[in-house]
Parts: structure tokens; sequence; C-alpha cells
């Protein structure tokens, strides 16, 4: 299968639970608005990177959503933390017979349409990608082969986990590539430049 998948993490929309270090130092109206607006932003950059589409999200499956389309699945997140559900979207990527997968969340306003279809690009050359998010962290994981030991005992939302993520794609010799580094938005401060509000 040549065409590749991009795999979305998102949480269903739902008021108080998303953003929540936002609408700590704002309100909960506020931070739901950004998250529905970062989603938007998401969606368009999938629907133009031309991939298939697996949307995982956290809580239920809902009836509709902004990401529903004829080359869109849908998935309930699966695993006791992070690790372990991104481990189990690419499982699945994976055994559907994709051979290019990306994953990437909800939170990153510098994904663009292109940037995705660069990534895919690289894939055909590299065996690994990581888009490095200016607090640490990741803003998309890309791979060619699963390989769990990136996902598995890790400690997740501190600021060496795109270094260790590098550490083990040296370890196991896999062939990466870094993408621009990249802002999350998680707290005001993040808000930063962007014109989400």
């Amino acid at each position: 299968m040549d065409t590749p998948l991009l795999i979305i993490f998102t949480r269903n929309p739902v008021k108080g639970k998303v953003k929540t270090r936002l609408a700590a130092s704002t309100n909960e109206d506020f931070a739901l608005n950004i998250y529905r607006k970062l989603r938007e932003h998401t969606r368009l950059a999938a629907f133009e990177s031309g991939a298939d589409l697996a949307v995982y999200y956290t809580d239920y499956l809902p009836e509709n959503d902004i990401f529903y389309g004829s080359r869109t699945q849908t998935f309930l997140q699966k695993g006791r933390d992070l690790g372990s559900r991104m481990l189990n979207a690419f499982t699945q990527g994976f055994s559907d017979s994709y051979q290019r997968i990306i994953l990437v969340g909800t939170d990153c306003p510098g994904l663009t349409g292109e940037l995705l279809s660069e990534a895919f690009e690289l894939l055909l050359h590299k065996s690994a990608l990581l888009g490095p998010a200016t607090d640490g962290g990741y803003y998309l994981i890309g791979m060619r082969s699963l390989l769990p030991e990136l996902f598995i005992g890790k400690q997740w939302s501190t600021s060496t986990v795109c270094r260790e993520a590098i550490a083990v794609l040296k370890h196991h010799s896999v062939d990466y590539s870094l993408l621009p580094t990249l802002p999350d938005i998680d707290t005001i401060e993040d808000l930063g430049n962007f014109n989400l509000s």
C-alpha cells in the first residue's frame, strides 16, 4: 500500500477536559475555544497532506466530527499511558499494511499540509522521523517499521522526551531525520505570537 497513513491523537472537545493548564490561567470556555481552533488547524493540514487518516479519540467515538471524511478511520485510544496508546496505534497501522506512518497530536499550530507532505516524502528514504517541540517533547513521530522501544517504559510530558527518543533510534542504528522544531500550545505563554484566540 503506497498511500501513507496519518494517525491523529485528539481529545474529545469537551469543556473542562481539554487544555486544562491553559484553562487554569484563563477559563474553561477560552481553553475549549483554543482547542477547537487547534483541531481545525490540524484538520486542514491533515486533509492537505493527501494521506489516509486514522483518528484516535480519548473518550468516545463521536457521531460526527471535523476529521470525518472518505479517507478517515476512527478508533478509541487504548493503553495505560501515552506510550502504550501510541504503540497500539502504530501496531494497528502496520497491521493494516501501511508502510509509511506518521502520528501527530492536535496541539501544534505550526503543523501544515506542506510539512506533513514533506515528512511523508522523507519516509521514502529514512526509517524514522521526529518533529521536536520547543518544550522537549515531539509534535510528530514517523516510522516505516515498528520500534516498540520508542514507547515502552518512558516518562511522558518531560523536557527529555525527544532527546530520549533520539537516543533509542541511535542505539538501534535507525536512519532518522529531524523536522523543524515547533511549539505546542499548552499554556497561556505558549499562545505567544499565534493568533488562535
